[in-house]
C-alpha cells in the first residue's frame, strides 16, 4: 500500500478518519505504524496528502488527514479488451488502473467463453475492491470507468464511435510497432485473437493494427506492453 485510500464514510464530524479492516491490518503488520507517524494518503475521487495517525490498534486506526496536492494525471487512454479468463481478469484491471487508463471496456467476441460472465469476479463490488487495491499501489485517487458489453455488434455499431478517442489502435503480431500516442482508443482481442470479421468491423471504424512483436502473449501481458508503448514517450 503505497496510499492510504480514504473514503468520505470513514470521517467523523470532527474531521477525523477512522480506518478498520484490511488497511488497518496493513498499517499495523505490514508498515508497523505508531502514533505520530505520517503516511502518503488521499480521499477517493479527491486529492492526495498526509495522514498523521492519532492513535491506533489492532483492529482500529484514527488519522488527521490533509490535503495538499491533486492526484497524478490520467493518461487520454480507452482500453477495449474482449473478456479474459476471470484470473486474468483482475490483473488487467490492475495493470490499466496503475498505468493511468481512464476507460475499460470489455466485450464479448467470438472467443471468448460465455462462461466467464458468469464469474463472481465480475461483481461490482469485487471489480472496485480490485480497482482500490490498485490506485493505493500507484499512489491515484481516481477510479477509472468500467463497462462490460456482452454482444459485440451491437457495441460496435452503437457504443464505439461515443467511447473511442484519439488514434484508434487494435493490438495484432501482425501490425507495426505501437508508439507514444498523446491520446488513444487501444483494443485487445483474447488470447486466440479476434477473427477476420471482428478486425474488419473495427477497421471499419478506423483502427489500425499495432504490434510488440511476432509473439503471441497473454493479455495481460498485450495490455502492459501495449499500455507501456502508448503512454511513455
Amino acid at each position: 500500500m503505497n496510499l492510504l485510500l480514504l473514503e468520505s464514510s470513514d470521517f467523523n464530524s470532527d474531521g477525523t478518519a477512522v480506518i478498520t479492516g484490511r488497511r488497518c491490518r496493513q498499517l499495523v503488520d505490514v508498515i508497523r505504524a505508531t502514533a505520530g507517524k505520517r503516511c502518503k494518503a488521499g480521499i477517493l475521487g479527491g486529492k492526495c496528502g498526509t495522514a498523521e495517525i492519532l492513535n491506533i490498534t489492532p483492529n482500529e486506526c484514527r488519522v488527521n488527514f490533509t490535503p495538499e496536492k491533486e492526484p497524478p494525471a490520467k493518461h487520454d487512454i480507452v482500453l477495449i479488451a474482449a473478456l479474459p479468463r476471470p484470473q486474468s481478469l483482475c490483473k488487467v484491471l490492475h495493470c490499466a488502473t496503475t498505468m493511468g487508463v481512464r476507460k475499460l471496456c470489455f466485450i464479448q467476441t467470438f472467443k471468448v467463453e460465455k462462461s466467464y460472465w458468469a464469474s463472481p469476479r465480475l461483481a461490482d463490488n469485487e471489480i472496485r475492491d480490485e480497482l482500490i487495491l490498485a490506485l493505493e499501489q500507484c499512489g491515484d485517487t481516481i477510479l477509472p470507468e468500467v463497462s462490460f458489453f456482452r454482444t459485440f455488434k451491437p457495441f460496435i455499431e452503437d457504443e464505439l464511435e461515443n467511447l473511442a478517442t484519439g488514434t484508434r489502435l487494435l493490438g495484432d503480431p501482425a501490425g507495426t510497432p505501437a508508439e507514444f500516442q498523446e491520446a488513444a482508443t487501444l483494443a485487445i482481442g483474447p488470447e486466440g485473437g479476434f477473427t477476420d470479421y471482428e478486425k474488419s468491423m473495427f477497421y471499419q471504424h478506423g483502427f489500425t493494427p499495432v504490434s510488440l512483436g511476432e509473439r503471441i502473449l497473454r493479455t495481460e501481458f498485450a495490455v502492459a506492453g501495449l499500455l507501456a508503448r502508448l503512454s511513455l514517450k
